[in-house]
């Protein structure tokens, strides 16, 4: 994922944030008094999710070190687990491999998110145009962090051959940018998101299970280390989560959803991952 997919929606975002300072709209707003109230809102929910670590709390540094502590440990399985998840992915149907690479790809992302805003532009749905604003801002801080960290660390891929401790930072060759998942980063993003419209437990569970094949598909596919998804998948979620959270407490809008009441927990086995929600 390039960075250059980001940089035209910030500084549209931005140019449009600097025109407009209001909270929620009335039911009378006009299609571009929404637009540019929606394009405060992403700005917003960016700047919130990269600064909100600034004002963490003790229980949210316990929840790091959790992060930490989990990604050291499955470090140490991902040399061993490499090999199974790829001898799985020989029996997979071409379908689901295809499908789970391209649902993590930037340019279907922004045209579902996209796609799903425009609905709730064009409809004048608040609920529908709130869960663009969640699912455009989500792609865009996870987009962005993903490509700096990529960057960052320049991790070899599995499939380079060279093990899961070869890094060589600022590599421009695809090969070593490993670490973390941004397929997997943008797969949960818009699984996490959508998911959390819903109430109804077996719809949840669904959309959930078809946002965890793109992280699964790229183990099966030797594209990225154990680690790699499995960070992509908690940043996805934590990034839906705090810009969520700013949408709710800023009272952007006048509809606010439900609280979310899923406790989440890490799910490993033979060839297996998977993030279980308990409701």
């Amino acid at each position: 994922m390039k960075a250059n997919y980001f940089l035209p929606v910030l500084f549209s975002v931005f140019f449009i944030a600097l025109q407009t300072n209001a909270q929620h709209l009335d039911e009378n707003a006009s299609t571009w008094d929404m637009l540019k109230h929606d394009g405060v809102s992403v700005f917003g929910g960016v700047k919130h999710a990269y600064t909100r670590p600034f004002h963490w709390k003790k229980k949210d540094f316990i929840a790091l070190g959790g992060v930490v502590a989990g990604t050291a440990l499955l470090y140490t399985l991902d040399e061993r687990a490499d090999p199974i998840f790829q001898k799985q992915g020989d029996g997979v149907p071409h379908i689901i491999k295809e499908f789970g690479f391209r649902f993590g790809k930037p340019l279907f992302n922004y045209g579902l998110t996209t796609g799903i805003y425009s609905f709730g532009l064009l409809t004048k749905n608040e609920k529908v145009r709130r869960t663009g604003v969640l699912l455009i801002a989500s792609a865009t801080a996870g987009g962005i962090l993903q490509t700096a960290v990529k960057t960052l660390a320049g991790r070899a891929r599995p499939i380079a051959g060279l093990g899961n401790d070869t890094y060589d930072p600022f590599n421009s060759e695809a090969n070593y940018h490993s670490f973390p998942s941004g397929h997997a980063i943008l797969a949960m993003t818009t699984a996490h998101a959508i998911a959390k419209q819903f109430d109804n437990i077996y719809i949840k569970s669904g959309i959930y299970a078809i946002g965890l094949v793109t992280p699964i598909s790229r183990l099966w596919a030797g594209a990225h280390w154990l680690t790699d998804v499995a960070l992509g998948v908690a940043i996805g979620i934590v990034v839906v989560e705090s810009i969520d959270r700013y949408l709710t407490v800023s009272e952007r809008y006048a509809y606010t959803p439900k609280k979310n009441k899923i406790k989440w927990d890490l799910k490993l086995g033979a060839g297996q991952l998977g993030i279980v929600g308990r409701f």
